[in-house]
């Protein structure tokens, strides 16, 4: 069984890490010794969850690879990659990992030499980026490679964001002057710091971009000292970055409004507040552990009469979904966990009933009223209708 390891220390000094494992490499193959590289194995059997600080962390668990036949290639690509990302971390140069993949397939292009390493297809390069990261410790974006790097859409009358750039000036947006249009933070909390003008009462985090839209242009962040923010499905790690400097730095009550359906508990949800197996290393600074779920829950399918879907078996999809509940249940250490039993009955609910019911289920209580969804989330708010 894997043992809980000490959580990664910041400010590593990457491209010293990097010599050493590449001098080590050098100094195997000189003595006819086979190179070995390791990294964490972010896998949910190497995962651990401490209700102390909220989120998954990784195990002692690695994934070695020693130079051989089949894994010739893979080190190679290995040591390719990490020459392209140090020459980026030197020049103070940023890449998706689309470019990535574009980069090498012009350098290997450019050098028969190369022609061996070349990518069929961008998983193959995506994946030793990740081995990179997870071999030295360090997230994707202190090598300067960001996935997704739009947090999420973010609206308060109250905050204030200031931002240090990489030449040291500081750029100040405050949220009330931007009028419809939301604040999107870059995928850099370190660089950000918040103030407000008046006290924040709650932060409301909205699966939906749309409802999110829909609230702010109704007045919600006018009527409410309050933070309000989209984040489009699945949290991308600028959402969950975001989300947890706004709770560490605000120390505001932090609510999650979405679908009442195993995926969004899981894969979304889970993902927010505690962060996923995928990504173990990072789950310290991209995880909200203290965002509460505040619906849809099952009770208020009932309270409100909502709308909901039956969860079909035969949907290739659904059935995933529910599958993924069970192993859940038995295996994932987040909802195996007692703090988190309230999430975990719900997936047991969701399991038996098999029912969907959408966040934007609360429009049809009282279609005359255009606020009522608003009046709804506060009162749940109020009365702690929320796990």
């Amino acid at each position: 069984m894997a043992k809980l390891i000490k959580i990664r220390e910041h400010n590593i000094d990457i491209p010293k890490e990097a010599k050493v494992i590449a001098e080590k490499m050098l100094s195997d193959l000189e003595k006819s010794k086979r190179p070995v590289l390791e990294a964490v194995k972010t896998s949910l059997d190497n995962s651990f969850y401490n209700p102390k600080v909220g989120f998954l962390a990784p195990g002692d668990k690695v994934v070695r690879t020693e130079l051989n036949v089949s894994s010739v290639q893979k080190l190679a690509r290995v040591v390719f990659m990490l020459e392209i990302l140090l020459r980026n971390l030197d020049i103070g140069s940023v890449n998706t990992k689309r470019e990535l993949y574009y980069i090498c397939k012009g350098l290997i292009k450019g050098e028969k030499k190369y022609k061996p390493l070349d990518f069929e297809d961008q998983n193959e390069s995506d994946a030793i980026i990740d081995f990179i990261g997870d071999m030295l410790r360090v997230y994707r974006e202190e090598l300067n490679c960001f996935a997704n790097d739009r947090g999420g859409q973010t609206y308060s009358q109250q905050l204030v964001v200031t931002e240090t750039l990489a030449d040291g000036d500081r750029a100040t947006v405050d949220l009330s002057t931007l009028g419809t249009a939301p604040y999107q933070p870059k995928n850099k909390p370190q660089s950000l710091k918040l103030k407000v003008k008046k006290k924040v009462d709650f932060c409301l985090i909205v699966e939906s971009e749309g409802t999110a839209n829909t609230l702010q242009t109704m007045g919600f962040t006018k009527r409410n000292n309050c933070i309000l923010m989209g984040a489009q499905g699945v949290p991308s790690n600028a959402v969950r970055g975001w989300s947890k400097l706004i709770q560490d730095e605000l120390e505001v009550p932090m609510y999650f409004f979405g679908d009442l359906d195993a995926y969004t508990l899981q894969n979304i949800f889970r993902t927010l507040k505690a962060g996923s197996a995928a990504s173990l290393i990072r789950n310290a600074d991209f995880s909200a552990p203290e965002v509460k779920f505040l619906g849809v829950l099952p009770e208020d399918v009932k309270k409100y009469d909502l709308p909901h879907y039956k969860v079909k078996e035969s949907d290739p999809a659904e059935a995933r979904a529910l599958k993924k509940a069970k192993d859940a249940l038995e295996n994932d250490p987040f909802f195996l966990d007692k703090k988190n039993k309230g999430l975990a009955d719900i997936l047991r609910w969701l399991i038996k009933e098999k029912i969907r019911c959408e966040q934007q289920s609360f429009f049809s209580v009282d279609p005359k009223d255009p606020i009522k969804t608003e009046k709804i989330i506060l009162e749940k708010i109020k009365n702690k209708s929320y796990v």
